[in-house]
């Protein structure tokens, strides 16, 4: 994104809109068109009433970095960039497939927090390696200083002070933070009422996904996930990843795990330790637009 910020004029904006399992999109092909928004800019495009509306923004845009095919940034609905968005990289691949701006039907893919490789199967489903994920708290980032853990299978866990009770939850990173925790029913959760106190726990400085799982069997869990800057969401690919390697990681689950969300099935393999997460779920194409930002 280049030149200076579009605070007094107006600009026609083409776009698509996209989801997977529900997480909803905005892409947007900046290559063919110059973006350059401000925060502000993003929320609008984002709000449901006053804009298109969308959890994420997906911007495509020529590759920085060598040996790889694009570069992929991510806005949220609050209008700040993050790192990572599992869902928003299945829409992605399917996005420049569509549009002819790649023949190839696994891309390499240059994001804020890494490369990560999507690619189109045979049956329509889309898998991203989404690389392995980080355990160290300090690396996710979580602040653990202080804090008494408990082991659990070979799994850590950290209390986490809720409102007036301790959470017990598994830190790690998809290349953005988790802080994934066991329900008994996820449909019970207090998804919001806690979600929005643990994303803006002071034990985490970069803000944090809250993950709600709820074990079916060893195959199987339930999740909800209150993300980082877009409150629930449908479906969150990073939260999926990274409920499953909690899961495997405390003794509760067996790759593959079947995701059920509330936008839909998403499935996740992961072979343990410094292997790479395998995320594989479906991406569809609403409608193509053109909107005055």
């Amino acid at each position: 994104m280049h030149g200076q910020p579009l605070y007094n004029r107006q600009m026609k904006l083409k776009f698509t809109k996209m989801h997977g399992a529900g997480n909803d999109f905005v892409v947007i092909d900046a290559i063919n068109q110059a973006i350059d928004f401000t925060p502000a800019q993003w929320q609008t495009l984002a709000d449901r009433r006053f804009g298109v509306g969308a959890d994420q923004m997906l911007v495509v845009e020529k590759p920085q970095a060598a040996g790889v095919d694009f570069r992929y940034r991510i806005y949220n609905a609050d209008g700040g960039e993050v790192e990572q968005c599992g869902n928003g990289a299945r829409a992605f691949v399917k996005f420049v497939t569509d549009k002819k701006l790649t023949d190839k039907h696994a891309i390499r893919v240059e994001t804020m927090s890494g490369v990560i490789e999507p690619r189109l199967e045979a049956n329509g489903q889309i898998t991203v390696d989404m690389g392995p994920p980080i355990l160290t708290p300090e690396e996710v980032p979580f602040d653990a200083s202080g804090l008494l853990c408990k082991a659990e299978g070979a799994d850590t866990l950290w209390p986490l002070d809720v409102k007036d009770e301790t959470v017990w939850i598994s830190v790690l990173s998809m290349g953005n933070p988790h802080a994934v925790q066991v329900v008994a029913d996820v449909d019970a959760a207090p998804v919001h009422e806690n979600g929005i106190l643990i994303e803006h726990h002071p034990r985490f400085p970069k803000r944090v996904n809250a993950g709600f799982m709820q074990i079916v069997d060893a195959h199987q869990i339930k999740l909800r996930v209150f993300e980082r800057g877009a409150g629930e969401t449908l479906a969150c690919g990073t939260g999926a990843c990274a409920a499953v390697v909690a899961g495997i990681r405390r003794g509760l689950l067996a790759s593959p795990v079947k995701v059920q969300t509330r936008g839909g099935e998403l499935s996740i393999a992961w072979a343990g330790g410094a292997s790479s997460v395998m995320l594989t779920g479906p991406a569809v194409t609403v409608f193509e637009g053109e909107i005055e930002i």
